[in-house]
């Protein structure tokens, strides 16, 4: 018996099917059978499943010799299930990796419950996703197991069967089937639902519902939505059949109801002439079904909804509904037009602080486009605030980020009036990126640019050249906020190059080091054990960090490894840390299910992840500028360079000048882990080529070298570099650990 079946019906997918396939046997979870049923499908499908059953015995086609729907379609695969649990996924939907191993280890955990519930979000063809509205539903994690009595809000979630398993014995013992027609998931998931004994849930997306461009059969429009009403019906005859769950009929009446007239106010369902028609079967379906008793609220939408389709007043119906979208128009245009008026009014205001004399002490700092106290803004105000204690330091960020500014740092809301005085006012401005392109910068104030990162991909003017990453960028306006800085500070004399030539302007280039690598040289051992403890890193672990970069031609955040096969192949004495790029929404809820991988995606520091991890993993992230200056082993994983370098441009090829063993997949980055070469003697000498090209100012003071020079204007006496052999960067409890797994060997 597989632990799972997972039941793909197949109807004119071809263009979407290899990607379904591929997302459940690519799954590092492999106890599974997958059955595909062709629902005689007119296109390539079947032969498309064919194949995959020729070359994968996991895999089954059963092929239908009529088109009998996706309800029936999902029947017959039923019938064919041998798994203990089934699960069912929509042929133009995918799993996301490592879903099937989450929603493994989540059944175990919870004593193999009736049903699990699990999350989605919906996918776009510009690949963009967004995540169920109502996923909190899914957070909650007490009790463990439970029953929809104690949760009768998991009701608000979309009805529909591919976001659960189901335990197959289950199913057989309360014996539903899939009906005929259209919205064939309502009469089968709220009996499901209403009759579970034990219901879990795991909060994680584990299916991307494919939101189609063109969109799906339920979008067009046709006379085959009036099946909603059977579909009801058969559910109110399920409910007649079983009195012990008579507690739920009002409560499905009201669901019945919002559903019906959501089918009804959508554009795109019925046809115009079968609307009076349409309205007409809500009626008589709401005087059929009314439970006893029921009553509404006139004072509620919802209340006033319901007593015009028990008076059949349609017309009455279409108008209300039609103010309602009115009234929401012209709520949108009134808050529109009041944000171009707060707008006006505070330009106004910065125009008037810009009369009043600049405050000799007083600095503005953001880094990151106002993501908080980070990067080498950071690591400058902090020594500011060291080394000039006149100065009065303020700090560009939401209410959001504001737990991760120090105390005695202001904080400016963006756009705020507090904002613009000081954006008027101040006399030094710092930044890793550029500020709001309303600021006019002032005679006698100075900018400082630290950037964030030495540069490896094209950057500036020089993505001129490549209009994919590009991505509209105005270059125009680029080069008027560059003509703001008066200074750019370098890490080395490649970084030095590159900033003059793709920023062209008349700034005075720091060639001082990198800021924010400073605390790599001033951590003490302690420092380090503390940081590892509060990760949850055990103390006995090599801990790595995997630090991908953004790529410009993907939407969102696409996994190129799979990482909880990796945890598994290097054993239990390796911890992964996972810090996807702050373009994306943070962390990958597949990976983070795993117990050896602790997602660390929204951690503030990226210094401090670097500190507490003993390796680092990527793939053409800046970070490993900043790694090679710790002195510690660097793994790539390039196994889309040429890809990459084309799309994005390069400054140098990574893979023949690298920090580190290169591996050009996961077989070979698996190998150079677990036979402990990532940390040998190659692995040091490639790290030291690149250190002394790329760090040769990263010692620890490259901070202070900064403010000497521009905010207390000492031209001579700088700190002295500290020479490469002399340099002491903080070391690791673990650091000699092996990354092995004795079952490798």
């Amino acid at each position: 018996m597989p632990r799972f079946s997972v039941i793909v019906p197949v109807y004119h997918v071809q263009a979407y099917l290899h990607a379904c396939l591929d997302s459940v046997l690519d799954q590092s979870f492999d106890d599974v059978e997958l059955i595909v049923v062709d629902d005689c499908s007119p296109d390539g499908s079947g032969e498309i499943a064919d194949a995959y059953a020729a070359r994968d015995r996991r895999v089954s086609v059963l092929h239908l010799a009529e088109n009998v729907g996706l309800g029936r379609a999902r029947n017959a695969g039923l019938a064919r299930a041998t798994g203990d649990y089934v699960l069912f996924l929509d042929s133009d939907d995918t799993y996301a990796p490592g879903a099937l191993r989450a929603i493994a280890d989540r059944i175990d955990r919870t004593g193999r419950p009736d049903l699990l519930i699990f999350d989605y979000d919906r996918t776009y063809w510009n690949g963009e996703a967004e995540r169920n509205r109502f996923s909190a539903l899914l957070a909650r994690t007490d009790p463990q197991v439970f029953s929809l009595d104690e949760r009768p809000g998991l009701l608000r979630l979309i009805m529909v069967a591919w976001n659960k398993a189901y335990r197959r014995d289950f199913l057989n013992r309360i014996g539903v089937t899939f009906p005929v027609g259209y919205y064939e998931d309502t009469p089968w998931t709220y009996p499901v639902l209403m009759t579970a004994e034990t219901i879990a849930l795991l909060d994680q997306v584990c299916v991307h519902y494919r939101q189609r461009r063109k969109r799906g059969i339920l979008h067009t429009t046709s006379r085959r939505h009036f099946e909603i009403f059977k579909q009801y019906d058969l559910l109110f005859a399920f409910l007649d059949s079983r009195p012990e769950l008579e507690r739920w009929r009002t409560v499905l009446f009201r669901r019945m109801l919002d559903h019906l007239t959501t089918v009804f106010n959508l554009p795109d369902r019925l046809p115009r002439s079968s609307r009076p028609e349409y309205f007409r079967r809500c009626r008589a379906q709401y005087r059929r079904l009314r439970p006893a008793g029921f009553r509404f609220a006139l004072n509620r939408r919802s209340g006033v909804r319901y007593l015009l389709i028990a008076l059949g007043a349609r017309r009455t119906f279409q108008a209300l509904g039609g103010a309602h979208r009115l009234r929401l128009r012209l709520a949108r245009r009134v808050r529109a037009a009041g944000g171009r008026l707060r707008t006006a009014a505070l330009h106004a205001y910065y125009l008037t602080q810009r009369r009043r004399p600049l405050d000799p002490d007083l600095a503005v700092f953001s880094a990151y486009w106002d993501r908080g106290y980070a990067c080498n803004p950071a690591a400058v105000e902090a020594a500011v605030r060291d080394l000039a204690p006149h100065m009065r330091t303020a700090w560009v960020t939401t209410a959001e980020h504001a737990h991760t500014l120090p105390p005695g740092v202001l904080r400016l809301e963006p756009g705020s009036a507090g904002y613009w005085k000081a954006m008027a006012r101040a006399s030094y401005l710092v930044s890793n990126v550029n500020f709001h392109h309303r600021y006019a910068k002032r005679p006698g104030q100075i900018n400082v640019q630290t950037h964030h990162g030495t540069p490896l991909k094209h950057m500036g003017v020089d993505l001129i050249q490549h209009p994919a990453a590009a991505n509209g960028v105005d270059f125009e306006r680029l080069l008027r906020h560059v003509d703001r800085w008066d200074y750019s500070v370098s890490a080395s004399r490649h970084s030095s190059l590159v900033w003059e030539r793709a920023y062209p302007a008349a700034f005075t280039c720091l060639e001082y080091g990198q800021p924010r690598t400073d605390v790599f040289h001033r951590a003490t051992p302690d420092d380090v054990l503390a940081v590892r403890d509060g990760l949850g890193i055990p103390r006995t672990s090599t801990a790595l960090l995997y630090a991908p970069t953004h790529r410009d031609h993907q939407r969102g955040y696409r996994p190129a490894l799979d990482l909880p096969r990796l945890a598994e192949e290097l054993g239990p004495g390796v911890t992964l840390l996972l810090r996807t790029h702050y373009f994306y929404p943070p962390g990958d809820p597949a990976a983070a299910a795993h117990p050896r991988i602790i997602d660390v995606s929204g951690h503030p520091s990226a210094e401090e992840l670097c500190l507490a991890s003993d390796g680092l993993i990527t793939d053409y992230s800046s970070l490993m500028f900043d790694y090679a200056g710790l002195d510690r082993p660097i793994v790539l994983h390039t196994a889309d360079w040429e890809t990459y370098r084309t799309t994005r441009g390069a400054y140098f090829d990574v893979t023949a000048e690298p920090p580190g063993l290169v591996a050009a997949s996961q077989e070979e980055l698996t190998d150079i882990l677990a036979t402990g070469s990532w940390s040998g003697t190659r692995s040091a000498q490639l790290r030291a080529a690149f250190r002394a090209r790329f760090c040769p100012y990263d010692d620890g003071h490259a901070a202070e070298r900064v403010v000497r020079r521009v905010f207390l204007r000492e031209e001579g006496g700088l700190p002295p570099v500290v020479p490469l052999p002399e340099r002491r960067p903080a070391t690791t409890p673990a650091r000699d650990h092996p990354v092995t797994d004795p079952q490798l060997h």
